[in-house]
């Protein structure tokens, strides 16, 4: 055992850059926005060791589990250029529950890692009640997660998110694409933005072009926004009104438009001996990318296979239904647009980007 003569002072976690009291103030400041995410299933509160939610067997005859795991790339860069931690979290929920929702699973529940080297009370606090909004807007529970003060490993001022979503989906309910065919319509939702794909390209536009990140342009809804604000706009959480759609029937594919955009997301969902064919006109492309395609000097192929352009979602229908499904959508509340068809492909490249 190593002693000390009297009076001196040992080495404390504390003295190596960790500070344990912060991170249980921490706990304390987001248990409301916590709280406000949970669902009846949820049997524990923060501070365990292990979460505890119960299947409704009531409810549910043949569950399947659907897990799914993301971050949020290099967007948590631009939130920190910018000084907004508020809605990244939203983005990080957002890239894990639409991601299950295309197995047309409801999200139970969601877990966040959130790494930093050296805890900053406010901001941990912003972000984290960002997640709790995200899990809001997904109906899903926040029911644990990890605070990791780690210095060293991160330059002050960085952190890291990565998520964790956890949903249900009845056995006979799962999307798995088996039922799409040739002549199937393609119905796009509309984005919020570049969500959190394709950040590393929209970072070097900036510097190339050397933006102001305040400069006005136009927005989503007509009226004009900074660039900013435009290229922080959180990702779409697409859980709600789709649910709402499959129950009512007749989505046979969904697919989630992230890393890769239309080109390479939407072919994941459908057979073999499929392809697409996209109408790019066929929905209106919101301002932001016009400005990344512009300042990058980007062409249509590098915008289509990099960002989602416009279109965060996809459904896959028969043809029969396609135009009920529209209807609700846009009922719901959403801006949906028949954007293409499945076609028969046995060779050459799977998309093709048609006007038709």
């Amino acid at each position: 055992m190593n002693s000390h003569t009297s009076g001196s002072t040992g080495l404390s976690y504390r003295d190596a850059g960790v500070d344990i009291d912060a991170g249980n103030e921490l706990v304390e400041r987001i248990k409301p926005a916590v709280a406000g995410t949970l669902r009846p299933e949820v049997l524990t509160g923060l501070g365990g060791f292990g979460a505890l939610f119960e299947i409704d067997l009531a409810r549910w005859r043949q569950p399947l589990l659907v897990s799914g795991t993301d971050g949020v790339g290099t967007k948590l860069m631009l939130a920190r250029q910018l000084g907004r931690h508020d809605t990244i979290g939203i983005d990080l929920v957002a890239m894990c529950v639409n991601d299950i929702l295309t197995s047309g699973a409801e999200p139970l529940f969601f877990l966040d890692y959130f790494a930093t080297g050296k805890l900053q009370l406010d901001e941990a606090q912003a972000v984290i009640e960002g997640i709790a909004e995200g899990c809001r807007q997904a109906g899903c529970a926040l029911i644990g997660g990890e605070t990791a003060e780690m210095p060293g490993m991160y330059a002050a001022g960085e952190y890291d998110l990565a998520g964790f979503a956890v949903g249900a989906v009845e056995r006979s309910e799962l999307l798995d694409g088996g039922r799409i065919e040739a002549g199937h319509r393609i119905l796009g939702l509309a984005s919020s933005g570049p969500h959190s794909n394709g950040y590393s390209l929209i970072r070097k536009v900036i510097e190339h072009s050397a933006a102001d990140l305040e400069a006005r342009i136009e927005g989503p809804s007509g009226a004009t926004v900074d660039l900013g604000s435009a290229l922080l706009a959180p990702t779409r959480i697409y859980v709600k009104p789709v649910l709402n759609l499959l129950r009512q029937g007749g989505i046979d594919g969904l697919a989630h438009i992230t890393g890769g955009g239309l080109t390479e997301n939407i072919v994941r969902v459908i057979p073999d001996g499929l392809g697409i064919d996209i109408d790019p006109r066929a929905w209106p492309r919101p301002p932001v990318f016009k400005w990344l395609q512009e300042n990058g000097s980007i062409d249509d192929h590098e915008m289509l296979r990099t960002f989602n352009c416009g279109i965060g979602m996809v459904m896959l229908t028969a043809a029969a239904e396609s135009r009920r499904i529209l209807a609700a959508a846009r009922q719901l509340g959403m801006d949906c647009f028949d954007i293409g068809e499945v076609v028969t492909r046995d060779n050459g490249a799977r998309v093709r980007y048609v006007q038709q």
